[in-house]
């Protein structure tokens, strides 16, 4: 048996005891896989949970809900608005834990309804690596992450989730609009649907992995190193600043280190250096 089987047999293992849990369901890649697993060990005692907010776009909550049509969960949408969380839209270095506060504070009150006990999130081994405010919340709320406790990596997930035809085992990373704007830069609605339309705009030339960072008149462009020859294209330059300067960006860049995981998070790691 490989490390993966092993892995994955854990995994069922924790679900099956907790005998009914209700899962915060974004849709992307970590969320996906634990659900179908969710779905297979709990059956119809596994809820799915999807907030709505200025800081989702519209084409990740249209494919969370076609995979739970076809997987068969329930699915109940919330809405829950972080710029309304006091403090939220200053952007402060926790702002996640906010944010994670008040979606897990919605999803404890639906489990209960629901008579659910156990509820769960995404988080995976390789989140430990990084800055992860939301983590406190999660367990100041009894959270469980049990892809983190039967130690899954993102390779992991996504191995295991291409032999078990999950069809996200190839999505791009995705992480909340709100991670695009730099610490103590205020977050409007407006800005989030500048990056929104902005990131929609490079996905539909056909880029997979980016981030489209907002530095108020500057636009930072983040692709993958793969892709980064593709961005080298005068006249595909040309459009995309245009484009991007229609959406209200005054200057477009792009970031020579290429796409990078917390690249917002750099800046925290520089000031701890001090």
């Amino acid at each position: 048996m490989s490390e993966s089987d092993v892995k994955l047999e854990q995994l069922k293992s924790i679900l099956r005891d907790m005998g009914s849990a209700a899962l915060a369901y974004s849709g992307g890649v970590d969320s996906t896989f634990l659900l179908t697993v969710a779905k297979e060990v709990l059956g119809d005692k596994i809820i799915a949970i999807t907030a709505r907010s200025s800081t989702y776009p519209e084409r990740e909550f249209n494919e969370a809900c076609q995979y739970i049509e076809k997987l068969g969960v329930k699915h109940i949408v919330i809405y829950s608005e972080e710029l309304d969380i006091e403090g939220f839209s200053k952007n402060p270095k926790d702002r996640c834990y906010y944010c994670k506060k008040e979606l897990m504070t919605q999803v404890k009150n639906i489990a209960e309804k629901h008579s659910i006990n156990v509820l769960l999130d995404g988080s995976n081994y390789d989140d430990l690596g990084d800055y992860r405010p939301g983590m406190k919340a999660a367990k100041e709320m009894g959270v469980r992450s049990p892809l983190k406790e039967a130690m899954f990596t993102k390779k992991d997930i996504r191995q295991l989730s291409k032999i078990m035809g999950v069809p996200s085992w190839n999505k791009p990373s995705f992480a909340c609009l709100a991670s695009r704007f730099p610490y103590g830069h205020e977050i409007t609605r407006e800005k989030l649907k500048m990056v929104e339309d902005a990131e929609q705009y490079l996905i539909d030339l056909g880029f997979r992995q980016l981030r489209v960072r907002h530095h108020e008149e500057i636009a930072r462009i983040e692709v993958s190193p793969e892709e980064m020859l593709k961005l080298f294209d005068l006249e595909l330059m040309d459009k995309i600043v245009k484009r991007l300067k229609d959406i209200g960006f005054k200057y477009v860049t792009m970031d020579m280190q290429g796409y990078r995981t917390g690249s917002m998070n750099e800046v925290l790691q520089l000031d701890n250096n001090k």
